[in-house]
């Protein structure tokens, strides 16, 4: 059954809310610079997500630890400036927010301050429940983020589906229970069972935004250079493809190299 969209002129953490309370899917993709911002606003994305995945896709990390509070900040900022209707959400990055809830608040306050964005993302449940809370406090929205969360990578030991078995699941049920009661506006929830996934969309009432996880939750998240096939080395089940631009781009690299070496660029037309 469809469902009525409504036309957001600008989209909150509130918007966010009345599109689950109205059966409406919520859209958000990653971003991290102004030229992508642009065109991610023109096709109507909901929630841009400056992810801590710039690590991987813009620095060619193998995981999202090495970026830093400052790296972060800047694509923030680039992304804001190409923003008029879309809610931009930063991660807070590994080693900002997980020794000490003050030093989370700070890092919180630098990304809201610096980069003009409208909340931050943190992962984890329990273990960081304070400097949520104080994040919160401070009057800073906060999307929370459990299942696979990729920067305890090296906890989990490999990237494989998160609450399987009986005592994850419940734990991570009780922590998204628990987001939910302390203020949280919205969730991810990272490669985990899909009937899990619906089962905690449907005992909160934030939305829940899904990697992996199903189409039983409020909204959908995918890494946008995955998305557009600019990286082309990753393919996991719930990755759709909706181009292929890494083949696109090589092809148009290799014609322009070739009219450059052959003097057919530029053309008469194209000098003064």
């Amino acid at each position: 059954m469809s469902i009525a969209k409504k036309d957001y002129k600008r989209v909150t953490t509130k918007s966010l809310i009345d599109m689950k309370a109205n059966g409406e899917k919520i859209s958000m993709l990653t971003c991290y610079d102004y030229s992508m911002a642009r065109a991610l606003e023109a096709g109507g994305v909901d929630v841009m997500l400056v992810g801590d995945s710039a690590s991987n896709v813009m620095a060619g990390h193998e995981t999202t630890l090495p970026i830093t509070l400052d790296q972060m900040i800047y694509h923030a900022s680039s992304v804001v400036r190409g923003v008029e209707r879309a809610l931009v959400i930063v991660d807070l990055p590994f080693g900002s927010y997980q020794s000490d809830p003050k030093e989370a608040l700070r890092s919180a306050i630098r990304i809201m301050k610096e980069s003009g964005a409208h909340g931050v993302k943190m992962e984890g449940g329990q273990e960081i429940k304070e400097g949520i809370k104080r994040i919160l406090g401070a009057g800073i929205p906060v999307m929370g983020h459990l299942g696979l969360t990729p920067q305890s990578i090296y906890k989990f030991g490999t990237y494989t589906v998160r609450a399987k078995g009986d005592e994850e699941a419940d734990q991570l049920i009780e922590d998204a229970k628990m987001l939910e009661k302390i203020g949280c506006f919205s969730l991810v929830l990272e490669k985990i069972p899909a009937s899990l996934a619906k089962k905690v969309a449907e005992s909160i009432s934030i939305p829940v935004i899904g990697i992996g996880a199903g189409n039983g939750v409020d909204g959908q998240v995918l890494v946008t250079h995955d998305m557009i096939g600019l990286t082309h080395e990753f393919n996991p089940r719930f990755l759709r493809r909706y181009l292929n631009v890494y083949d696109q781009m090589k092809e148009a690299v290799q014609q322009y190299v070739a009219d450059v070496k052959a003097v057919d660029f530029p053309n008469e037309n194209e000098q003064y």
